[in-house]
């Protein structure tokens, strides 16, 4: 609360201690984009539009495909938001056989099977809850193993390839204990990994066990004994948007997958965001949940139309309090303070070498809503960013309408 109630204050006074600047018309506005486009390399793309009248104001390469880096996450987290809805959690639960017995003083006779449910932040904090939930049950002594299931998802450790990918930050697994580190190594063993880790947890929490842990399945018409929730897919959302985690917008979407298809994996997760999108006539290219991959697609124009539909769905204010808010929160934190975009734009920032790209929404100081997609490939990064900045600075400062100023939400997204 306190972390929510600072981050506030700093809006607020970010707000108040903004140099003023003049207001700008529509044709000064195209102006600046023309100037800062005209500059830019070919292989570049903007596109502006009023969220409340459908107006375009500005398009260039409009319906070329690019790159989009990490703005590919608005796809994940809207897909997310659209199927699971907001309130949604993921479960990670503990089970045993239906023939197991717990006999009384508390000995478990059988194995005691830990079924991950894709939470990208289960770790030491879930599992002691979890550990103490099962000892209140009466459970004392387990004779068998405590088991990892996994199944939720494939055996894929990254999207790029069989490995462990260091821009990825954790290794893929439903059953991610940690992120699947320990000591800054990736184990590739997930599921036995998250089992060993467990059983440490038990043993705090006095439950003993007997075997060694190990992966395996959860058997048929298993019983829980107990169970613990992630963040809500509204937090999970922030958690992945605001800093751009790779990680748990890759464990999202294969959440997606396995909920909705056979099982989770990145074609199954991009078929489920694929379909979502093309009920709002958005047809993308998608190969990943993070945008890490290189050979995702996308146009400014599908990016806009995007925020666009999602502005006028009940959950528009979820999905735009995911969002990082310009001059006070993740990864634009540092850029555009003291402007007048200083806490009045939600946008996605996307990087990849030679790729760098903005989009997301701005509340100008008239009050209007504007969405805009900005998508520069083949680009110097640094001149492509302080481009984006002009740019965005120039929309916020944009005059007319008669809506009341509101600075857009963006409360403070813990560390992951």
């Amino acid at each position: 609360m306190r972390r929510v109630i600072a981050t506030s204050l700093a809006l607020a006074a970010m707000l108040a201690g903004a140099a003023p600047a003049a207001a700008i018309s529509e044709s000064t506005l195209t102006s600046v984009l023309e100037r800062e486009m005209r500059k830019a390399p070919a292989a570049s793309g903007a596109y502006v539009r009023d969220m409340d009248t459908g107006v375009e104001l500005y398009a260039q390469r409009e319906n070329a495909v690019r790159i989009p880096a990490s703005v590919e996450k608005l796809f994940t987290t809207s897909a997310a938001l659209l199927r699971l809805r907001p309130s949604a959690t993921l479960t990670t639960r503990a089970v045993i056989a239906p023939e197991a017995v717990v006999e009384p003083g508390g000995t478990l006779r059988g194995d005691l099977v830990l079924v991950g449910g894709g939470d990208p932040f289960f770790g030491d904090a879930a599992a002691a809850k979890l550990a103490k939930d099962i000892r209140a049950t009466g459970i004392r002594r387990i004779t068998g193993s405590v088991v990892g299931d996994e199944s939720a998802f494939d055996e894929r450790r990254a999207s790029c390839c069989a490995g462990y990918d260091p821009d990825l930050g954790g290794v893929l697994s439903a059953l991610a204990y940690d992120r699947g580190i320990l000591r800054g190594r990736a184990r590739l063993d997930a599921a036995r990994f998250a089992a060993s880790r467990f059983a440490a947890q038990l043993k705090a929490a006095g439950v003993a066990t007997a075997g060694a842990s190990k992966a395996g399945v959860a058997p048929d018409n298993a019983n829980t004994v107990a169970f613990v929730s992630s963040l809500s897919i509204g937090e999970l959302a922030r958690y992945i948007n605001v800093p751009s985690n790779n990680f748990a917008a890759e464990m999202l979407f294969r959440e997606l997958g396995a909920r909705y298809r056979d099982r989770g994996s990145r074609a199954t997760g991009a078929d489920v965001v694929r379909d979502t999108l093309d009920d709002f006539g958005v047809r993308p290219k998608i190969v990943d949940g993070s945008g890490l991959s290189r050979s995702n697609r996308a146009t400014p124009r599908q990016v806009v139309r995007l925020l666009e539909r999602m502005h006028n769905q009940q959950i528009a204010q979820t999905f735009r309090r995911s969002l990082a808010v310009t001059g006070v929160t993740g990864t634009v934190k540092s850029r555009m303070r003291r402007t007048a975009a200083a806490g009045r734009c939600n946008v996605k920032t996307g990087t990849l070498r030679l790729v760098s790209a903005l989009a997301g929404y701005c509340r100008t100081a008239a009050g209007r809503d504007i969405g805009f997609a900005l998508m520069f490939n083949k680009a110097d990064t640094y001149a492509a960013k302080a481009r984006e900045d002009r740019i965005v600075v120039a929309i916020a400062r944009l005059s007319g309408g008669s809506a009341p100023v509101t600075a857009p939400g963006g409360g403070a997204v813990p560390r992951s």
